[in-house]
């Protein structure tokens, strides 16, 4: 395990200084929506938190963290980490992750625009106005960074005349809707894509059955596993449940990566092992679990990619 203090140091860093725990210059990171005919004008604010496109460095980063864990070499690094150029160590990172998954990552943020489009959402698209919502500094502690980073993200929304937002993943969800409310003071009206879609299966698919794992965001403190499940049944999907799931999930494990890959290893294991006992596809609908859970080599697809395939 690493010195949670070291790592928690190192995001504040990288946050402070790129807007990003990652420090990827944003025009590296965000390039899903270019050649994408979206509107800059309308009713709500398409806001992906960057959530998605931090995926494939995630994993990249967690690979490094795996292999060095209970080092002594790995306890170096993690000391020193927060003085490293932040730029300088988020392009180094960007260059050595696979392009395939950057562009599977944004093939899903293209899958969603399409589908908001295709049930007559009237929203748009600002990538100046898509930051990353900080939540990671509130996931591990720093509250002080969190709530300076928030007020920063907020004021341009504010400054924008933003009122409502949607939403593509649970962590950027929830600090929106209920911790940019109490921290910042701003309060928006947020829903989560599947929330506002409106999409009938096109395909004939009628019988199909698949298990959902409820993030922790979605399911425990947002209480929104209705939805999604609402959304498959009016394409005509069953979903098939499993014991720990909607308000009583359990997690992916994804949390506990950055502070230590072998017990995030351990507790998705177990959630695999629970998922698959159905014997069903298993789908995600966040960019964490969605990462964490296929590193056990299960079947598992995102959300919104299931139903694009069958509405779309």
């Amino acid at each position: 395990m690493y010195n949670p203090k070291d790592i928690i140091d190192a995001v504040a860093a990288n946050v402070r200084k790129t807007r990003g725990p990652f420090g990827i210059p944003k025009s590296l990171d965000n390039t899903w929506w270019k050649k994408m005919p979206l509107r800059s004008k309308g009713d709500a604010l398409l806001f992906t938190g960057l959530m998605y496109q931090f995926n494939p460095y995630i994993e990249k980063s967690t690979q490094f963290l795996e292999k060095y864990e209970d080092t002594k070499l790995g306890g170096i690094l993690s000391r020193f980490a927060k003085y490293q150029p932040s730029r300088l160590s988020g392009i180094g990172l960007a260059m050595m992750t696979p392009r395939k998954e950057k562009i599977r990552a944004n093939r899903i943020l293209k899958n969603i625009a399409t589908m908001l489009t295709k049930s007559n959402v009237d929203f748009c698209y600002k990538p100046k106005l898509d930051d990353y919502s900080g939540i990671l500094l509130y996931d591990l502690g720093d509250q002080e960074g969190f709530v300076k980073h928030a007020k920063y993200v907020a004021g341009k929304l504010k400054k924008a005349g933003v009122k409502k937002i949607i939403t593509v993943d649970p962590h950027s969800t929830y600090a929106l809707k209920v911790l940019y409310p109490k921290y910042t003071g701003e309060t928006f009206e947020v829903k989560a894509y599947f929330e506002v879609l409106n999409l009938k299966s096109n395909n004939g698919k009628d019988g199909l059955h698949v298990t959902l794992h409820d993030p922790c965001f979605y399911g425990r403190y947002l209480e929104l596993s209705d939805a999604p499940r609402n959304v498959l049944a009016n394409m005509g999907v069953t979903v098939d449940e499993v014991r720990n799931s909607g308000t009583f999930t359990s997690c992916c494990g994804g949390p506990a990566e950055s502070i230590s890959p072998a017990l995030s290893k351990e507790v998705m294991e177990r959630r695999v092992d629970e998922l698959r006992s159905t014997g069903q596809q298993i789908v995600a609908m966040c960019p964490i679990c969605l990462g964490n859970l296929r590193k056990s080599g299960a079947d598992v697809e995102d959300l919104s990619s299931l139903i694009a395939r069958h509405t779309l």
